[in-house]
């Protein structure tokens, strides 16, 4: 378990990723889709899917806040520690729970994760707006498509981007 913002020894232990002084409070929201959409996220294991995602993100040293999502994408909110980045994170994440899945026979054939994924920084007076957003993804989408929540999402955080190179979307 990861202690924020505090170091309980003043010597560094021997492989020890901690900074000395070092402090942060960085909040991310990242969203993944699956590849090709043929393969959906059933009901049945989604709750499980969530839980082994969340235990990814705290063994690389990373807080999980809130693990959620639908058919076709996944949701995280998690503190970001400062020795790690969210590249290697999100690698990790997609990497290894595309292969618990697959291990577990969840679909027929192969799942796999879309290339790329959204990032986005939120204070922490945010986190709970973000977590109820997060939590309830399935009362979202009797509303709003992926392919609309992600646009808007990236056209909120004025992050410019070029339809070619986003998610594959089928609506």
């Amino acid at each position: 378990m990861v202690t924020w913002g505090i170091t309980k020894s003043t010597k560094p232990l021997r492989g020890d990723t901690r900074m000395a002084n070092t402090y942060s409070q960085i909040t991310i929201h990242a969203v993944f889709a699956v590849k090709l959409r043929q393969n959906f996220i059933a009901k049945e294991w989604r709750d499980q899917l969530h839980q082994y995602i969340a235990g990814i993100i705290a063994n690389k040293g990373a807080k999980p806040l809130a693990v959620g999502g639908w058919q076709d994408h996944v949701h995280v909110l998690f503190g970001m520690p400062v020795t790690t980045c969210i590249a290697d994170l999100m690698s990790a994440v997609k990497a290894s729970s595309s292969s618990w899945i697959n291990q577990q026979q969840f679909i027929k054939g192969k799942f796999e994760w879309q290339a790329g994924y959204g990032a986005f920084s939120f204070a922490k007076s945010q986190r709970d707006i973000v977590i109820k957003y997060i939590m309830n993804q399935e009362e979202h989408h009797h509303q709003k498509t992926f392919k609309e929540e992600y646009i808007k999402m990236l056209t909120d955080f004025d992050i410019a981007y070029d339809t070619k190179y986003l998610f594959e979307f089928y609506d």
